[in-house]
């Protein structure tokens, strides 16, 4: 329950001003500045810095962190850059938890760099802009997901595939920041400034509540669907329903594919049907995993720890491929068994921004919303422990809009 609200969110989102209202509240003397638009919001900007003037210099803002591995998230200060010329200033309106935010505070990746603010699945309002930004205006809606930056000019990037730049990927949270030293502070905060080039375009009427988990957990498991072209029939398997798992079955079933589930926890044998799968089984049911051998076209695992593979490969047909995008090692793989079905075992991660950006209109145009369930700030540490226990269903969705309300 968020009690800035009473528990209530009937109406969670911001009521969007009118682009008029919104221009003309900005002042006409902004167009002469090198930031365009800043939007006022009173109190709630007179804390960090003058509403006027805010992105033109440095300037503090409220953020939810680590201060140590493994520690508990808790209240801290960070600073934002000031906003270059393609620079966008986000007011944060809601982050989600990713399995990876738990990862890298706990040090699970390596030693995180201190204070570590995660939040790498955020949408949030466009309340200022550089004086060369043309992608956005004062009072549009921007989502970011887990890169801020490339080169923009290797093989990889000028291909969109910027989240495999071959320069160095600048991620949203935890990475060296390039543009002003240090590293960089995720989503759990205030606001938030990116390169206009890193931030999505979030459609009108778009139900922004559910709209943060597809910048990651969307991107992350349609990319390898549209990768691997699945089509009308065919066989989809998904391994393990959390955040990424359940967009996968949500995703592969509205390409009309087939899909089973496989699940470690009996109580969401009924989820993963009624999410679209076709069938759920355990990976303990000896049984279902010999009768499913050699029917899978496509294989997702979504596990986020390590886990014997083999298995998974051994439900597979010939030719057809493990993709691993929950970064769990994959062990125990049988070389001869593979080499025998001609089985391909590959990594994915996230998506370029162009793929990102369709994604979200792809989710928009089909009404596709993650599952998910809206916390206050304060219960994050909570969330975590629920994440780690398999106990959400299916993404925590941090509410800082509401903290906002009636300022």
């Amino acid at each position: 329950m968020c009690h800035h609200c009473d528990g209530k969110h009937d109406n969670p989102a911001p009521a969007e001003p009118g682009r008029r209202e919104m221009l003309k509240s900005a002042g006409a003397g902004l167009a002469a500045l090198p930031l365009l638009g800043v939007l006022s919001s009173n109190r709630a900007e007179a804390a960090d810095a003058s509403a006027s003037t805010l992105g033109q210099s440095p300037f503090s803002v409220r953020a939810y962190g680590a201060r140590s591995v493994g520690g508990r998230i808790e209240p801290l200060r960070i600073q934002r850059r000031a906003l270059g010329p393609r620079d966008v200033l986000l007011d944060v309106l809601y982050a989600s938890i990713c399995h990876s935010d738990i990862h890298t505070v706990h040090g699970d990746w390596g030693a995180p760099r201190l204070p570590c603010v995660p939040g790498h699945e955020i949408v949030g309002r466009v309340i200022a802009v550089g004086g060369a930004v043309t992608k956005f205006r004062v009072g549009d809606i921007g989502g970011v997901g887990c890169m801020v930056d490339s080169c923009g000019e290797c093989e990889n990037c000028l291909a969109d595939r910027e989240q495999i730049c071959t320069n160095g990927t600048t991620f949203t949270y935890n990475a060296s920041d390039k543009a002003s030293g240090g590293h960089t502070f995720g989503g759990y905060s205030d606001k938030i400034v990116v390169t206009e080039k890193f931030v999505i375009r979030i459609p009108s009427g778009m139900d922004l509540v559910s709209t943060a988990p597809i910048l990651c957990a969307g991107i992350t498991t349609f990319s390898p669907i549209r990768h691997w072209r699945v089509r009308p029939k065919q066989q989809v398997a998904v391994v393990g329903l959390g955040g990424l798992g359940h967009m996968a079955v949500k995703l592969a079933t509205s390409a009309r594919a087939e899909v089973t589930v496989f699940t470690t926890t009996p109580g969401k044998i009924a989820d993963a049907k009624r999410l679209g799968a076709k069938e759920a089984v355990l990976w303990s049911d000896a049984a279902a995993m010999k009768r499913l051998a050699n029917t899978f076209d496509l294989v997702i695992s979504t596990v986020p720890y390590a886990f014997d593979a083999q298995p998974f490969l051994d439900v597979l047909k010939l030719d057809s491929t493990f993709v691993n995008v929950g970064l769990g090692e994959a062990r125990g793989i049988h070389a001869h068994a593979m080499a025998f079905g001609r089985k391909s075992l590959v990594g994915s991660m996230i998506g370029g921004i162009a793929e990102t950006q369709e994604v979200i209109d792809y989710c928009f145009a089909r009404n596709i919303r993650p599952e998910i369930e809206l916390i206050c700030p304060d219960q994050i540490d909570a969330a975590y422990a629920r994440v780690v226990g398999k106990d959400v269903r299916y993404r925590f969705v941090i509410d800082f809009a509401s903290t906002k309300a009636g300022a």
